[in-house]
């Protein structure tokens, strides 16, 4: 009896590949259904393989194929010896030349670019967020000062850079600050020496974060800009010394 039953398909709506087989595409759809659920931004830095396998209960070599798949996609790239992280390109050299570029390039001279495009940014989200944009990032500073971990934290104090770059309007200089944000998680991963589990109650940036909240909510275009430049002075004399 022929079998008219439809062709099996994965979460992106294409065939099964019979080169990976059953267990692979089902890695592949656990493996992009966990990344959508965690709202990992471009430059996100994939968990390492150890503690993706425990998170989504796969063999090593499923997660491998499935990682090589997204990989194959442009989707993440992987830097030796810093980890997977995931990119929006479309194009891989692009990610190439990522790649390439922080090979030559010191934390100090990516600092010097935040420093440069941040406070800008922030400026332009003063003229320009929203009410929600405001509350979003107001949420962001009250979750940030309770967090239970470093990871925690570090995770929420890049998503409140990113919300201020979302908060100015401008979908040019959104882009300008994914490709140097993905650049920066490249250059200082792993850099920073941590004291404690989490974040002491009295971590400089909270107060600072919260001060660049309240002069964007103000609509104070210099105030915010300034604010947004002393921050960056304080965390490069932590991450610089």
């Amino acid at each position: 009896m022929a079998n008219d039953l439809p062709a099996a398909q994965d979460l992106t709506g294409g065939p099964l590949s019979s080169e990976t087989g059953v267990s692979g595409n089902a890695a592949l759809a656990q493996l992009r259904a966990y990344i959508a659920a965690k709202a990992f931004k471009p430059g996100d830095r994939l968990p390492a393989e150890r503690l993706l396998c425990i998170e989504l209960g796969l063999k090593r070599t499923d997660l491998r194929r499935a990682l090589e798949a997204l990989e194959q996609e442009n989707r993440l790239w992987r830097h030796v010896g810093k980890g997977t992280f995931l990119t929006e390109s479309s194009e891989g050299t692009a990610t190439g030349a990522l790649d390439q570029l922080a090979n030559l390039v010191s934390p100090a001279d990516v600092m010097r670019a935040r420093s440069a495009l941040e406070p800008a940014l922030a400026r332009e989200a003063a003229l320009h967020a929203s009410a929600s944009g405001i509350a979003k990032l107001r949420l962001n500073v009250d979750r940030a000062m309770q967090s239970a971990s470093w990871r925690e934290y570090e995770a929420l104090d890049n998503e409140f850079h990113r919300q201020i770059a979302e908060s100015s309007g401008s979908t040019t200089l959104l882009a300008l600050f994914d490709q140097l944000n993905t650049l920066r998680r490249m250059v200082s991963w792993g850099r920073v020496v941590r004291s404690g589990t989490r974040p002491p109650q009295d971590h400089s940036s909270f107060a600072e974060h919260a001060a660049i909240v309240e002069e964007i909510a103000g609509r104070s275009p210099d105030a915010a800009q300034s604010a947004m430049r002393a921050h960056l002075r304080s965390v490069a004399s932590r991450l610089l010394g």
